[in-house]
């Protein structure tokens, strides 16, 4: 590795300057905390400048945290093959607000910028085709938040009469499955008391 993590990290700090809002190191790994609104410069400097010429972008995430004020975190993580070194960048933003898309500074956020509006919701600006890329047509809302249910909105089955695929309201026999082996959830037409519960557990 021709440069250290500690090397790296103050030499960003020092020419990003207020575009970032501070770093940390995490298992070997730097995390540059950043300004939305800063991003298209940071992963430009990033990918350019010879010190650092991270020029593969690995991936870009949603991370959901619903009791926040700026709920979520996009984080992108790049590559340095001729560094052989990792970095992370993260954002915040606003539920309903917008992170400026960075698909002119590396083609591949593309999809991923697809994919996190699709799980997440998060709006990025400038992104040439910001639609669903992993749910079907017509799809409510994003499963990756943590406010959505576990069992989603709609369930689809073939109907054999109607010779398609269709999509019903999703019917649970009760809300929240409590596994009691003596007492079957599911369907059950009787429910066990505490004394019948407590002979089954001795027979």
């Amino acid at each position: 590795m021709s440069k250290s993590i500690p090397d790296l990290e103050a030499y960003l700090l020092a020419e990003l300057g207020t575009a970032l809002t501070g770093s940390s190191v995490s298992h070997e790994e730097l995390t540059l905390n950043a300004h939305a609104e800063q991003i298209v410069k940071i992963l430009t400097f990033l990918r350019d400048d010879s010190q650092c010429r991270f020029e593969t972008l690995i991936d870009i995430c949603g991370v959901d945290y619903p009791g926040r004020a700026r709920r979520f975190d996009v984080v992108y993580h790049l590559l340095s093959m001729r560094e052989n070194m990792r970095l992370r960048v993260k954002v915040k933003v606003e539920e309903g607000g917008a992170v400026p898309s960075v698909v002119d500074v590396y083609p591949a956020a593309n999809w991923n910028e697809r994919e996190a509006f699709d799980m997440f919701g998060i709006l990025f600006s400038g992104h040439p085709d910001l639609r669903r890329i992993l749910t079907d047509y017509g799809f409510e809302g994003h499963p990756l938040r943590k406010d959505f249910p576990l069992s989603g909105h709609v369930q689809c089955r073939y109907d054999e009469e109607q010779r398609r695929v269709i999509y019903e309201p999703v019917s649970l026999t009760q809300e929240f499955r409590n596994f009691d082996n003596l007492s079957p959830w599911e369907g059950a037409k009787y429910v066990l008391d505490e004394a019948d519960k407590k002979e089954g557990e001795a027979g």
